[in-house]
């Protein structure tokens, strides 16, 4: 595209993104990361950024056997702003 803009290949970061935070709260850390490392990959306006920065410690706690943090999602969501994947966090963190 010549460094012009792909709303198609923005659209599938926010889906890769999506679906990373879904595996997150299903428990598999490692579909998380993956699919949060390819939202990064996709992304064309820095929207994920920090957002595999973000969410590995995380996926860490999931890796240790441990629950998610309410502070834990406040990071991340903070990470992320205001946006599309801030009611899927909500969601997420039951």
């Amino acid at each position: 595209m010549n460094g012009e803009f792909d709303g198609e290949k923005q659209r599938r970061a926010l889906t890769a993104a999506e679906q990373a935070l879904r595996a997150l709260g299903n428990g598999d850390a490692a579909k998380a990361r993956s699919r949060a490392a390819r939202a990064a990959e996709l992304d064309q306006i820095g929207t994920y950024a920090s957002f595999v920065d973000s969410l590995a410690p995380l996926a860490d706690q999931i890796e240790a056997g441990e629950a998610i943090s309410d502070a834990g999602w406040d990071h991340l969501a903070n990470s992320l702003g205001m946006g599309p994947l801030s009611g899927l966090i909500d969601e997420l963190r039951g």
